[in-house]
């Protein structure tokens, strides 16, 4: 049975059209209800028995939920049209806006990967005496207590926790396997009479736990201490902060699933070569230190990555992707939403990117107490906004976009953005890319209806499709047609290698290095040779250049010679004085020759000094046939037959 969309006006509010949408969507509609969740509740069952529905209001998604647990159905899908397109003040049509978001809603969800973390409900309290031993009372029926006092204080009497006193010395981990060093660690002594005592304190304790409730009030254990999973941290002079981390750790036990945030490729990875280190870019910008080097590449710890999208938007070789979901998906709900636009009528769309929780309600209360999204504007909701970097600015712009929107959450590391919306700039061209860093919903609303001197979108979109480079390079070209060259800011991921001709000595060790095949050599002849649009601006090569003859620049070639071999230094080769045969660069034989010959022991005569200019089988030769022969050894002892042996015999 095909989807079918389940259409409620919300009491007359918003203005359906039922026969548009089912020509502009393509997917069976209903009625249009008037109150679908209250009324009209029976009609919403029957709808969501048949398990093909799709319930146009996220308004009362619980509700809708509730009714199909209660029904035995399976959870209908849902989508907003009445916040995001209906509850305007724009007198322009939204039957285009309100296709797109439907075709968007339609598209198969993708699958989330997980993996299950376990917690048995140990938690570690730490912190002074009188914040941490009345929480541990109450955490002390639930979970597997331990508080670690962190002041001058008499252990306490109770046995139904245990308690220990020292200092923090290290940490790591996350839910289900923390692991910390505590020094000068005194435990309990529960033997004799009278008051507990503390035993001797010693250095270097180790303990693990599954949840860690700071309520110390010093310096966060872990960076981006929000982030860290199973690690609570609360001010210890606020009450109602201390209750809420007591209440949030004692449901912290059971089986959790960890979403698989981002995904790795070692093998393309340009961190390092060699001891050489080239990108960092995924290791500074990380704020929950889930990455660290591991030899040539990185390595990511899923227990400790947030899924920010930080790493994935500023990786440079695709070596680093946002998993969940895929580049790819991203690229599709996109392409469908401009796709759908047009297709139902519309011209110029803009695309406003939000998160699921501040973007969203802002839209919301944009649209019941303000005038709404212009009819123009359609929102994507993404869950990582650091992860929406300029490869996925630039496809929505080459689909069909006019301008793109960042409606960037307080809660949003900003970053990555900070790198990413200039280099998207610098791609796209002026006035296509803009920033919102608000928290009102009027100046939402002022911002976009104030929008001005909007550029057109582009005359022929394109689909976006491979990876984030291929997609950001074919983006590019499809909104600057003229292969220009264009340049870009510092540390971004395309650009030219330039060699100083008078200094490179074709060593080619930046070619050996380098992580991406952008630079390459030429087996029949001194050759250094060039492929822009490979390489990763990684700057290995420069390190690693001996002569420091190799410069960067960064910039985005859009014409097809970025795409073949061009070439960047080349020498004539030295002959072999023997046989002929190529060998080497000319210049380079020659120098050496120049400050060697006569002037170095081992080159002191002219036929050794000839050596030089040989190529290694000739040269091989020449030493062995030389009177003074370095692989020649003493002579050869004569071979000791059974006579030998028995003519020492006194006995034979």
């Amino acid at each position: 049975m095909p989807k079918q969309l389940i259409l409620c006006d919300c009491s007359g509010t918003q203005r359906l059209d039922r026969d548009a949408l089912e020509t502009a969507s393509g997917l069976s509609c209903s009625r249009v209800h008037s109150a679908l969740c209250t009324d009209e509740i029976g009609l919403a069952a029957r709808a969501i028995e048949t398990g093909e529905a799709i319930i146009c209001c996220r308004q009362e998604q619980r509700a809708f939920e509730e009714l199909a647990a209660d029904l035995g159905a399976a959870e209908p899908a849902f989508t907003d049209l009445r916040d995001r397109a209906g509850w305007s003040d724009d007198s322009a049509s939204k039957l285009p806006k309100m296709a797109a978001l439907l075709a968007e809603a339609s598209l198969p969800a993708p699958r989330e990967k997980a993996l299950d973390v376990i917690s048995e409900g140990l938690c570690l309290i730490i912190g002074a005496s009188d914040v941490v031993l009345p929480a541990a009372e109450k955490l002390a029926p639930i979970l597997g207590v331990t508080v670690l006092l962190t002041d001058e204080c008499t252990p306490p009497e109770t046995r139904d926790f245990d308690a220990i006193r020292g200092r923090i010395a290290g940490a790591k981990g996350a839910l289900g396997q923390f692991e910390l060093t505590i020094d000068a660690l005194q435990q309990v002594n529960p033997a004799g009479r009278g008051a507990l005592g503390w035993g001797a304190p010693r250095d270097g304790g180790q303990t693990a736990c599954d949840v860690i409730l700071d309520l110390s009030g010093a310096t966060p254990m872990f960076p981006a201490p929000q982030k860290r999973e199973g690690y609570l941290r609360a001010d210890p002079g606020s009450l109602n902060a201390v209750s809420d981390a007591v209440f949030e750790a004692a449901q912290m036990i059971g089986t959790f699933e960890k979403p698989l945030y981002v995904a790795l490729e070692p093998l393309i990875c340009a961190h390092s070569r060699a001891e050489q280190t080239g990108c960092s870019k995924c290791l500074d910008i990380c704020p929950t230190g889930a990455i660290t080097p591991d030899g040539e590449h990185v390595s990511i710890d899923p227990m400790i990555c947030a899924g920010c999208g930080a790493c994935a938007a500023r990786c440079p070789s695709g070596a680093i992707t946002y998993d969940a979901p895929t580049p790819d998906v991203t690229f599709r709900r996109i392409q469908t939403l401009a796709s759908a636009y047009r297709k139902a009528g519309g011209t110029a769309p803009r695309l406003l990117v939000c998160d699921h929780d501040h973007g969203s309600q802002m839209i919301s209360l944009a649209a019941r107490h303000g005038r709404g999204l212009p009819a123009d504007v359609i929102p994507l909701e993404v869950t990582a906004q650091s992860g929406f970097g300029h490869a996925e600015i630039l496809a929505a712009l080459a689909s069909g976009f006019a301008e793109v929107s960042i409606l960037v959450s307080p809660r949003t590391e900003r970053d990555a953005l900070d790198q990413e919306i200039p280099l998207a700039q610098a791609m796209a061209g002026a006035g296509r890319v803009t920033l919102l860093d608000l928290s009102d919903p009027d100046a939402l609303c002022d911002a976009l209806y104030g929008a001005t001197d909007i550029p057109a979108p582009c005359a022929d979109p394109v689909l976006p499709m491979g990876s984030r480079r291929q997609v950001a390079r074919l983006a590019a070209k499809t909104l600057s047609p003229d292969d220009a060259i264009l340049p870009l800011p510092e540390a971004a991921p395309y650009g030219a290698v330039l060699v100083n001709t008078e200094s490179c000595t074709l060593c080619l060790s930046c070619v050996s290095l380098c992580p991406s095949g952008a630079l390459l050599d030429n087996p029949d002849m001194p050759q250094l040779r060039f492929q822009e649009d490979a390489c990763l601006q990684c700057g290995i090569c420069a390190t690693i250049c001996p002569e420091q003859a190799i410069t960067l620049e960064p910039r985005m070639n859009l014409a097809d010679s970025a795409l073949t071999q061009v070439v960047l230094n080349e020498e004539e080769p030295f002959a072999c004085i023997e046989c002929g045969a190529l060998f080497g660069v000319k210049s380079t034989v020659e120098k050496v020759v120049e400050k060697l010959a006569g002037k170095h022991a081992m080159f002191a005569t002219s036929d050794t000094a000839k050596m030089i200019q040989m190529c290694d089988k000739c040269r091989i030769n020449a030493q062995y046939h030389s009177k003074n022969n370095p692989f020649a050894g003493a002579e050869r002892p004569a071979v000791r037959t059974t006579e030998d042996y028995l003519s020492k015999r006194k006995d034979h």
